[in-house]
């Protein structure tokens, strides 16, 4: 086996109904991205564009609870965007994948085909820690897949913002002690928001806040009840277990 070869692991999600490819070293794929898409409201024929999508996982995980849609992945690493290329054909979901600073212009965006206002949907999960109280890893594509700048959050509503049309929805995943930035973020072009807390057990602090916002939204922002992953055994709760199995959706999806 070469050494290339080597370093991919072939990994099951949803219960297996998706398998997807990813490097064995750098960022894996996890419950976010999963938990991202079943937070996506989505319909067949929409234009659903999943920014800093990596190996494809939450918008190949959107596009298998919802067929039809028309998917693009936008990542900026050309290696992860091939896995993305090579996991939507693996699993015969259909979607377009596109090598892309998300940070770019309107411009870079334009030349492939992201223009203004052609977007119904966008989902994406950022780098969030923080690089105050976070350690950087060494490996350079973990870091910039986990570690935000001060400017991240802004770039990539701003981002999502450019290419969704009036009414279009973008869902997003952050770390739950930043969600007075993400409101920030959002105030600008977006309304109707939706906030669902995700904790890793009953009691304690949320530790993610998965968004829901429309372009242009006026309705009143809403606070879920939280999500709690765990029981007191810490195994996933059933209804934890079924969203990562791909047997339900979250109530973001239901908006």
């Amino acid at each position: 086996m070469s050494e290339a070869l080597a370093d991919i692991t072939e990994d099951a999600f949803l219960g297996g109904q998706l398998r997807l490819k990813q490097k064995r070293s750098g960022h894996r794929a996890g419950h976010d991205a999963i938990l991202l898409a079943a937070a996506t409201e989505a319909r067949a024929g929409d234009r659903v564009v999943d920014l800093g999508a990596g190996i494809g996982t939450a918008g190949l995980a959107l596009a298998r609870r919802v067929v039809g849609i028309r998917l693009g992945l936008v990542e900026i690493d050309p290696e992860l965007a091939e896995l993305a290329r090579t996991n939507a054909a693996a699993n015969a979901i259909a979607a377009e994948t596109i090598v892309l600073d998300v940070t770019a212009d309107a411009q870079a965006f334009a030349a492939h085909g992201l223009v203004p206002d052609s977007a119904d949907l966008v989902l994406m999960n950022p780098p969030f820690n923080d690089p105050a109280r976070h350690r950087g890893s060494p490996d350079q594509a973990r870091q910039i897949a986990h570690v935000a700048t001060d400017a991240t959050l802004d770039a990539w509503v701003h981002a999502a913002r450019r290419i969704l049309r009036s009414n279009g929805a973008l869902t997003l995943i952050w770390r739950a002690d930043g969600i007075a930035n993400v409101l920030a973020a959002l105030s600008r072009g977006f309304g109707s928001v939706a906030i669902l807390p995700v904790h890793g057990e009953a009691g304690r602090p949320a530790i993610r806040v998965l968004v829901r916002a429309v372009k242009g939204g006026r309705a009143p922002t809403r606070l879920l009840q939280g999500l709690v992953l765990n029981d007191e055994s810490r195994m996933p709760k059933k209804e934890v277990s079924d969203i990562l199995e791909g047997r339900a959706a979250l109530p973001l999806a239901e908006s």
